[in-house]
């Protein structure tokens, strides 16, 4: 395509998986269950065409647990997914596949889904980066499943994971195109107005101790963000924990007070 003049697309020769719950044409969409072991997809999510239209190499399936549901990675079809950095330690879940795969160099970006946490914490776990978009931000249907229930459709969202903030940069600007099949999909901007740089770096919340190490690589983050042009300001916190507690435990009185009528009148 280059030889030719022909552009090749931002993700050209690009490897990425792709999780076993998302639609990829002529692979079962599996979603780590053995009711699904042989539905195949026969077209791809709106996510994974945006990735192929950018010239992105679909490389193969993340494995994930049964209905991406828990924050391991397991099930009876796939087997287990192991973390690459340490087999002895969970990769996280649900995205634990493709969070594995980029940690180990299986491809260098992982398409996956989010409800609470799906990308985020295998990311965290396997030492990479996940991000979870806004819902309306990237398109999502299976064709080869019912459509879901409302409320899976307005918590759940598609996203990337890679080894850096500007791989995920890239591949959700990518994966951002629009698509008709997702009435949910908004056009908003990828790039928000200008805001000051500014953040507060609390390093003892509440005055309670940290150990050393927690302590050395906050202050090793405020540094970065400070030689990156932020403004950081080292703050107590003191007020804001101390009014949270003070609100839970009014919550939970009020909870205690609803129960004694409740069990009274029961």
């Amino acid at each position: 395509m280059v030889a030719r003049g022909e552009d090749p697309g931002v993700l050209a020769g690009v490897p990425v998986t792709v999780k076993v719950n998302i639609d990829q044409a002529g692979f079962a969409t599996t979603n780590g269950t053995l009711l699904q072991k042989n539905l195949i997809a026969k077209t791809n999510s709106p996510a994974v065409d945006n990735l192929v239209r950018a010239g992105a190499v679909l490389l193969g399936r993340s494995n994930a647990p049964t209905f991406a549901l828990r924050w391991f990675t397991s099930n009876l079809v796939h087997g287990h997914t192991r973390n690459p950095r340490n087999p002895a330690l969970t990769p996280g879940g649900s995205t634990g596949g493709g969070a594995a795969a980029v940690t180990a160099g299986i491809g260098h970006l992982a398409v996956g889904t989010d409800t609470g946490g799906s990308l985020r914490y295998p990311a965290y776990a396997c030492g990479v980066h996940g991000l979870r978009p806004t819902l309306g931000r990237v398109p999502a249907y299976n064709a080869s499943s019912p459509e879901r229930a409302i409320g899976p459709q307005l918590m759940s969202s598609t996203g990337p994971i890679g080894r850096t903030v500007e791989d995920l940069r890239v591949a959700l600007a990518v994966m951002s195109a629009p698509d008709p099949r997702d009435p949910w999909w908004v056009p908003a901007p990828l790039q928000g107005p200008a805001a000051p740089l500014r953040a507060a770096m609390c390093l003892r919340p509440g005055g309670l101790p940290i150990v050393k190490e927690v302590e050395a690589a906050v202050l090793d983050a405020g540094r970065r963000l400070a030689d990156a042009g932020w403004q950081v300001e080292e703050i107590e916190g003191r007020p804001f924990v101390e009014r949270g507690c003070r609100r839970a435990g009014a919550f939970v009185a009020r909870r205690r007070l609803c129960g004694t009528v409740e069990g009274r009148r029961a």
